[in-house]
């Protein structure tokens, strides 16, 4: 994997977007060796990508 994803390159995208690039990311990171630093950006992204996830999902969410 060469770009690791921030929280800023995320915020623009539809949950169904966010939720294709972390199928995509989670294939990629699956390739990547122990202590690389494709897994690092890997990983890091995967965390940014569920992050976001959350807060969209939330964002939907009924309040009473």
């Amino acid at each position: 994997m060469s770009h690791q994803y921030s929280i800023a390159d995320l915020q623009g995208r539809s949950l169904p977007e966010l939720q294709r690039l972390q199928h995509q990311v989670q294939s990629a990171l699956a390739q990547t060796q122990p202590g690389t630093e494709a897994r690092r950006q890997a990983i890091a992204s995967l965390e940014a990508i569920r992050r976001m996830i959350r807060q969209k999902q939330q964002a939907m969410a009924p309040r009473f």
